[in-house]
Order: C-alpha cells, then sequence, then structure tokens
C-alpha cells in the first residue's frame, strides 16, 4: 500500500454526488463507521454496511476517521485501486476508489523489464571482463544459478569424447569436470551443441535428466531448460538451467531471458575461444621469430641479445642466428641483421630472411654468392622493405679463431683485442633488397685467445640520450665501451654493450637493438669440478 498527499474537500453536496458517481465512493465518519456508499461500492466491498466499521479492504479501514487523509493505493480482491479522500461536514471522508489494475500491471511489466535489463548489462560487464575461455564458463554458470535458476551447468563443445563442463550448484559453488557420456543422453543438449534452436523447456521431462547433470544435494528436479550459446559463426556450447520441484516451471518470458543472456555468454565465450586459438597461433608463430639462445659452438664461445624498439613487442627488424657446421658447411656460419621498419611487420620479413639463409647454407663458403642470392629472393618477393646484415664464417683453428666477414650495407664489425686495442673489419658492401646487383667484399680476420668480434645493428649508435636527451650515442662512445670489455667473455660483453646503451637511453623511444659477440676461449676447457656448472678457461 502506498500514499501520497491529498486536497481535501468540504461541501454537503460531495454527499449527495456519490449517489451518482460510476466510481465507488465509500462515506466514513470519525470514529471509522461507514456512514453511505454508493452501488458501485456495495458491488465492490460486499462486506460493507452502513452504521458499522470498515473491516476490508485493510488499507483503507487503517485509514478511516483520521483527521488528515492522504491518497492511498492498494488491493481489493485481484483488483488495484487508488483512494482519493474528499473531507465532508462532520469530520466524515468521501473516499472515491479508482480502479488502477491495469496502470499497476504495466508498472509491475515495466519493472519486471527494468530489472531484466539490469541484468543483461550485469551480465555484459562481467563476461566482457575476461578473455579467458574457463573464467566465461564461470561467469556464465554463476549469472544464470543467481537470476535464472536454482542451479546451472555450461558445456562446450568438443571433439574429444569428454563433455567439458562448468556448474555452479544451488550454494552457488562452482565445479569442473570432462563427462565422458554422449550429448543425446540429454534431450535437447545435442542439438543445442550444435546450434539448433532451444527446445521448449515444456517439452522437457525433468525426470529424463542424467544423473552426472544434477548436482549433489539438488533433490528432485522440477524443471529444466537447455539453451544453445551461440558463438561467431559455431555454436559456443550450451546452458542447462535446473530448477527444483517446489519452484515454478520456466515460462515464455523466462526462457525468452535466458535466450538472451545465452546470446551474450555465447558471443564471449567464442570471442575468448578464437583469441586463445589465435594466441596459440602467434606463440608457435613467435617462437620461430624470436631470436635463438646462442652458446659454445664448435670451440667458440657466441653471445647474443635483442631489445626490441618497443618494450610491450617481442620482436622487430632486428634478427641474429648462428648456423652449427654440417655435411655441407664445415664453417660455423652467424648472422646479424636489420630489416628496415618495426614491429610484426619487419619481423615477418626477418623471418623470410632468416629461412632463405638456412636454406643457402651449403653455399656459405662464398658470400658473395650467398649474399645475392638472398638479394635476389628478396626483390622478387611482394616485401618493398631493404635489409642490412653481416656474415660471419667461423673456424677454430687450434688456439686461435678464423673469420670471413662480409658486411652488406650493414655496420662495419669491430674486433676487441685482449689488450684493449678495438679495430673495424675491413668489409663493405651494398644493402640486400634494393638494386638488382650488389657488391660484396670480405675480410679475413684472427681471434687469439681472449679477442672478440662485436656484431651490431645501428639501434646501438643511434640511440638517442644523454644529458640532454637527443645525442647519439656513436661509433666513438662504442668503441670505448668495447676496448673496456677486453678479455671479457663473449656474454659478459653483449651484457656489458647493452648497459651502456640503455643508461644512455635513460628509457627514451630507440629502434631495434641486437648485439652478438664472437670470442677466442682464452685457454683449454676445464670441466666443472661437480660436473654440474659451468666449467672454464684457463689462461
Amino acid at each position: 500500500m502506498t500514499s501520497s498527499p491529498a486536497r481535501p474537500r468540504t461541501g454537503a453536496a460531495s454527499t449527495a454526488s456519490a449517489a451518482t458517481t460510476p466510481c465507488p465512493v465509500v462515506v466514513i465518519g470519525v470514529e471509522g463507521h461507514v456512514v453511505e456508499l454508493n452501488d458501485a461500492a456495495s458491488g465492490l466491498l460486499p462486506a460493507a454496511r452502513s452504521g458499522r466499521r470498515l473491516r476490508s479492504p485493510s488499507w483503507l479501514a487503517a485509514a478511516g476517521g483520521t483527521t488528515h487523509p492522504v491518497s492511498l493505493e492498494g488491493a481489493v480482491g485481484d483488483r488495484f485501486f487508488s483512494a482519493h479522500p474528499s473531507v465532508l461536514e462532520g469530520g466524515r471522508t468521501a473516499w472515491l476508489l479508482v480502479d488502477e489494475t491495469e496502470r499497476q500491471s504495466l508498472l509491475e511489466e515495466l519493472e519486471v523489464e527494468r530489472g531484466r535489463t539490469r541484468f543483461l548489462n550485469e551480465a555484459s560487464t562481467a563476461l566482457s571482463a575476461s578473455l579467458n575461455v574457463d573464467r566465461c564458463m564461470e561467469v556464465t554458470a554463476r549469472l544464470a544459478t543467481v537470476h535464472l535458476a536454482d542451479a546451472a551447468l555450461v558445456i562446450a563443445p568438443t571433439a574429444r569424447g569428454k563433455l567439458p563442463v562448468v556448474g555452479c550448484d544451488h550454494r552457488g559453488e562452482i565445479s569442473r569436470s570432462a563427462v565422458a557420456e554422449s550429448p543425446e543422453s540429454m534431450p535437447g543438449l545435442s542439438e543445442a551443441l550444435r546450434g539448433f534452436p532451444p527446445v521448449p523447456s515444456k517439452w522437457i521431462d525433468p525426470a529424463a535428466a542424467p544423473r552426472w547433470l544434477v548436482p549433489e544435494g539438488f533433490g528432485a528436479v522440477g524443471s529444466l531448460a537447455v539453451t544453445p550459446l551461440p558463438g561467431h559463426g559455431v555454436s559456443a556450447g550450451a546452458l542447462i538451467l535446473l530448477r527444483r520441484v517446489q519452484k515454478a516451471a520456466f515460462t515464455d518470458g523466462e526462457e525468452v531471458l535466458a535466450g538472451l543472456f545465452a546470446a551474450r555468454a555465447g558471443a564471449a565465450m567464442s570471442a575468448a575461444r578464437l583469441y586463445a586459438e589465435q594466441n596459440t597461433i602467434s606463440d608457435t608463430l613467435m617462437r620461430e621469430l624470436l631470436p635463438p639462445t646462442l652458446r659454445h659452438v664448435g670451440g667458440v664461445d657466441f653471445a647474443g641479445g635483442y631489445r626490441p624498439s618497443q618494450d610491450s613487442e617481442r620482436v622487430g627488424g632486428d634478427f641474429y642466428d648462428v648456423h652449427p657446421p654440417g655435411e655441407d658447411s664445415p664453417e660455423t656460419l652467424a648472422v646479424l641483421g636489420d630489416v628496415a621498419g618495426k614491429g610484426l611487420e619487419a619481423a615477418v620479413l626477418t623471418g623470410k630472411i632468416r629461412n632463405t639463409l638456412h636454406a643457402l647454407l651449403p653455399m656459405a663458403d662464398d658470400h658473395g654468392r650467398m649474399l645475392r642470392l638472398l638479394n635476389n629472393a628478396m626483390r622478387t618477393s611482394h616485401h618493398t622493405r631493404f635489409a642490412t646484415l653481416v656474415l660471419a664464417s667461423v673456424r677454430r683453428e687450434e688456439r686461435h679463431v678464423a673469420l670471413r666477414l662480409t658486411s652488406a650495407g650493414h655496420p662495419t664489425p669491430l674486433i676487441v683485442r685482449r689488450d684493449g686495442t678495438v679495430e673495424e673489419a675491413d668489409t663493405n658492401g651494398t644493402l640486400i633488397g634494393v638494386l638488382p646487383a650488389i657488391t660484396t667484399r670480405t675480410a679475413h680476420v684472427r681471434l687469439a685467445p681472449g679477442d672478440t668480434c662485436l656484431l651490431f645493428t645501428d639501434g646501438v649508435t643511434e640511440a638517442r640520450g644523454g644529458p640532454m636527451g637527443d645525442a647519439l650515442f656513436g661509433e666513438e662512445r662504442l668503441h670505448r665501451a668495447v676496448a673496456e670489455c677486453a678479455g671479457m667473455p663473449a656474454q659478459a660483453v653483449v651484457e656489458r654493450i647493452q648497459m651502456v646503451t640503455s643508461q644512455w637511453l635513460g628509457g627514451r623511444r630507440h629502434d631495434d637493438i641486437a648485439v652478438m659477440a664472437i670470442t677466442a676461449p682464452r685457454g683449454s676447457h676445464l670441466s666443472a669440478v661437480d660436473g654440474t656448472t659451468r666449467g672454464r678457461y684457463t689462461a
């Protein structure tokens, strides 16, 4: 019952007009007794009698005889009325009853629809908060249990023979299982998993629910609904709703609401599954694009370091590889290069270059021919980018290491001797992927024990930073930094160059940075005493 302020009216004419009013009118005295009621009121309130206290409806009876009456609302039988007072002489009050049943019904329907809208908005927000399939299934089951049923199960389609099931029982507890049952064991489930329209719940016998479907301690199933979870082009699964015996069966409106909710849940699950599949594919491809972990190969120490231009990226346009000796290539071939551009698009081209060079390994004895064939392959592809790179054929000769270095438009490799002297390798050449013909010059270098050859991309020398933030790191600073690495192991050299470059940048934007060190071991290798930790080389 609700009330609202009313403006009382007085006058003797009010009593006379009550009999001719089409709406029910009841006149109640100061002490709550019925003074008069018209024919419409007599039909509506058969128990009301003149001279007797009004007993029903209770919400109107409680207001009888009040000094300052206000408008009221309440039920009379299966109808809903509003009561508007008019104050008469002698403290009497005439109550005009207006049938508001239709309006109240519309208001209740509106409130129900608002509740459904709030639920669907809540569901959309909760489901869009995650791109994890298991999490989406859990949220779907929990929301369905809270708003639609006493328990709910979300079943994903599978080709592995077992049905992945996430359920939320009547206690709100989440369970996960893989059911070794055929979808045919549950009426309507097979159709829902294939994306067919739902079977009306009134056509499904609750007694047909298999044991695996009913949560422990749930009791007898009173009604059951199976709704498909539509995905992007294919079914995302099925939603099963269960109600207990004492609860009312699912109405048509509730099944429509379940379908609207299922559409949102299915879209979220489908998006999460698509994201997981794409993530798996990306990880698989990314493993092929990431620079390899370098190690001791053929009696020579190799180490490499890579930093993409964006911290959020894992790959870019810089790359390096080390190919161990093989039947057709007796030398170790090291490659370090730089493709124009950044990000994934550049990384795709680096992958093509790396694969092409791998296929050309049998020709690694002739760097010029190898680079010419690579140049032709790049010019005939749909890519319009160019690349620079340096090849290093490495061979151990007793205590020394022999190198053949060939640059193709790339920064010149540096040689740091054990005494701190820094030299530039005498090699140069034309960048790859632009001109129909290229020229190269190969340098022959010999590393004594403790000497290192450093290969690097222009991301090092062109790093902008320093006190003012706009100065290039430059070749002179790089030479000084390399000289400080005299006698260091290959890994230490790489880490040192990366550290000084990072300090110079100071967190500013930069190009991709790749560094590789090739070091001649300083002596004979001694195995670790405990057989597990890394050994060392004698001086």
